[in-house]
């Protein structure tokens, strides 16, 4: 017992790999939290018609934890319709006799913020007054899965395909067949499309299952087409592939795959929407832009939370056909190492 327990203990120490994933991972992972979670000092925006509301009301709005933008009275017309070409602000606030009226663009933390000041003003001033609350997307009633459902859609899309196509990958290097494969006539970029347009069957036949199970099964809400959903799950497995096989490069086994999670993908999951990129402190957010799941993520809510289409999703469309020719590129580069002629 005890030399086999020495003997793993040996194997362990002398895999690197091993030893990051032990000791030096959590670390990583805790230290990008405690970033990404610590206190933002996020001032949500509140809009209100000048004029209209209490100047104590104005006042103990002024001391919480907000920004006041007076607006003109044509902005609450269609509150509606004015947040949704405005992004900068949060909230409308108006005031009618005995009661309130708050409009807020969805569901969410930045949102949850915007109420909390405006009830703690309220408290302060007229804490009897009844509050009708609305939502310019989706409403009070809606679930957290209603609400961040777009978010698991990418994460599986991405995650899944990566998994599988890594290890496959490795298999096929370990196994010989790669070095087998590039020794005959074919080209290394054949053999890149070869293994994405393998892999892309079956993104197409997960994308279906996925996003009709969550729809109609599930009845997760979608605004916009469910077509421009399986284009973008689609094309975000493509990019899970070829970062798969990137991966791959620097693993010589499906453990070490594995290993490498949580430096390749375990970051990506706090950019995929869980987390408001503009809540989170030190400018940390800007780092989704360097995150495939973002583009992925991002264009998904724009489709599902707020009905886009082509006109409201091409940038990130084009931000991960870029992160396809990139990756091509890069592992056509990787793949010279494994041909011998």
């Amino acid at each position: 017992m005890m030399d086999l327990a020495k003997r793993v203990i040996k194997q362990t120490v002398n895999d690197k790999r091993s030893i990051m994933m032990i000791l030096v991972a959590p670390l990583l992972i805790l230290t990008l939290v405690y970033f990404l979670l610590g206190d933002s000092n996020y001032k949500p925006t509140v809009g209100i018609e000048k004029g209209s509301l209490p100047e104590p009301l104005v006042t103990a709005m002024e001391e919480q934890h907000m920004h006041i933008k007076k607006l003109p009275s044509e902005a609450f017309d269609e509150p509606e319709s004015y947040l949704k070409k405005h992004e900068a602000v949060d909230a409308l606030f108006e005031m009618n006799d005995s009661s309130v009226s708050i409009t807020l663009v969805e569901s969410s933390t930045k949102g949850a913020k915007a109420m909390t000041a405006i009830q703690d003003a309220l408290a302060d001033v007229n804490p009897a007054a009844k509050m009708n609350i609305s939502y310019v997307y989706g409403d009070a009633d809606q679930t957290l899965f209603d609400s961040l459902g777009y978010v698991f859609l990418a994460l599986f899309s991405f995650f899944l395909i990566f998994i599988i196509s890594g290890m496959a990958l490795v298999r096929e290097r370990s196994g010989g067949t790669l070095e087998r494969l590039l020794m005959t006539p074919i080209k290394r970029s054949e053999v890149i499309l070869g293994y994405t347009l393998g892999y892309s069957v079956f993104a197409v036949v997960q994308a279906i299952l996925i996003v009709l199970y969550a729809v109609y099964v599930l009845d997760l809400s979608s605004a916009g087409h469910i077509g421009w959903i399986f284009v973008m799950m689609v094309l975000l497995a493509i990019v899970a592939v070829s970062f798969g096989a990137m991966i791959s490069v620097f693993a010589r086994s499906e453990l070490q795959v594995v290993q490498l999670i949580p430096f390749t993908i375990i970051p990506q999951v706090f950019f995929s929407g869980l987390i408001p990129l503009d809540l989170i402190p030190y400018h940390l957010g800007n780092l989704c832009y360097i995150m495939p799941i973002y583009y992925g993520a991002a264009a998904i809510k724009g489709i599902m939370v707020y009905g886009d289409g082509f006109a409201g999703i091409w940038m990130y469309l084009a931000g991960l056909l870029g992160f396809v020719l990139i990756l091509f590129l890069i592992n056509m580069q990787a793949m010279k190492k494994f041909r011998r002629l």
